[in-house]
């Protein structure tokens, strides 16, 4: 998992309420068991109408998403971050999200920031002028158009994923540990037969 300190880009703005799993991937593209290739169904549905937001020219590369309330909620669909991740997003800003979602984004890596309705309401304002906007999560801040916004995020989350640990890397921290506790504890079950 690679770390995420800062992003700066530009932002794309899904000023919707309660976009559910379903919609952020569709269930017929749920078919393969890696995590690569979702990107390209990302909002599959809503990208059929040459209006739907992240179909503006200007966005092309975006890296954060700035979105309604109740971002992700709906099924525990992990094909949902994988797909957003995919497409290149890096960070998602929302007013709350779906527990599961959450869960699934800062797994992989994928920062999920929460601060207050009125205040994405106000980034996504400034985001909606072509201003690059950065997502500062060693700073726990966002900056637009000459303002700062604060959010707070958990430490233990923050902690993953500035520094880009995944459960595995996690575990991997106490490798020593690990295998001194192997070296002197002996197996409960005699392995050489099986």
């Amino acid at each position: 998992m690679k770390p995420i300190r800062s992003v700066t880009s530009v932002a794309a703005v899904l000023d919707r309420p309660d976009v559910d799993t379903d919609q952020i991937i569709p269930k017929q593209f749920l078919k393969r068991i890696e995590r690569s290739g979702f990107g390209e169904f990302l909002f599959y549905d809503w990208r059929q109408d040459p209006d739907f937001e992240l179909n503006r020219p200007g966005l092309e590369g975006a890296r954060i998403l700035l979105a309604g309330p109740n971002f992700g909620c709906g099924s525990s669909r992990e094909h949902a971050a994988w797909a957003l991740q995919d497409y290149g997003f890096d960070v998602v800003v929302a007013p709350s999200f779906g527990d599961i979602f959450f869960s699934n984004a800062t797994q992989i890596g994928l920062a999920p920031v929460t601060l207050p309705a009125e205040e994405v309401k106000e980034v996504m304002r400034v985001a909606e002028t072509g201003a690059e906007v950065t997502v500062d999560l060693e700073a726990q801040e966002i900056v637009a158009g000459g303002r700062r916004w604060s959010f707070e995020m958990d430490p233990f989350v923050r902690h993953c994923l500035v520094n880009g640990l995944d459960t595995i890397a996690l575990t991997l921290q106490h490798e020593a540990d690990i295998a001194a506790f192997e070296a002197r504890t002996p197996a409960r079950v005699v392995t050489t037969a099986l």
